[in-house]
């Protein structure tokens, strides 16, 4: 069998690359609105963070993704970003847990 190639995206917060897979896209609009994109298919500016909680706590405190997207972001987008990371990263241990 022939291996696949694994997509591979930097994130914003550490600079490591990383799988697509393992990390969250978040996307500026030509409006400069700013969502998340859990589908990874959203047009616009993307940047990708690792599914870290910690990581993105750091990114809120020192305000990197606001630097990344030359936009101004509100706490509410922060807080509702470790919240998805949250429930991302829960999931993903549960699916770990399953496979053992």
């Amino acid at each position: 069998m022939k291996k696949r190639k694994i997509p591979m995206r930097k994130d914003v917060i550490s600079g490591e690359m990383y799988p697509k897979r393992e990390l969250v896209k978040i996307v500026r609009d030509k409006d400069l609105n700013v969502s998340l994109d859990p589908t990874g298919k959203k047009s616009g500016r993307g940047a990708y963070v690792r599914v870290e909680v910690d990581a993105v706590k750091q990114a809120r405190n020192q305000h990197l993704l606001d630097q990344v997207f030359d936009v101004e972001l509100s706490d509410e987008f922060y807080d509702e970003l470790i919240e998805y990371v949250d429930h991302i990263q829960a999931r993903q241990e549960l699916k770990k847990n399953d496979k053992l």
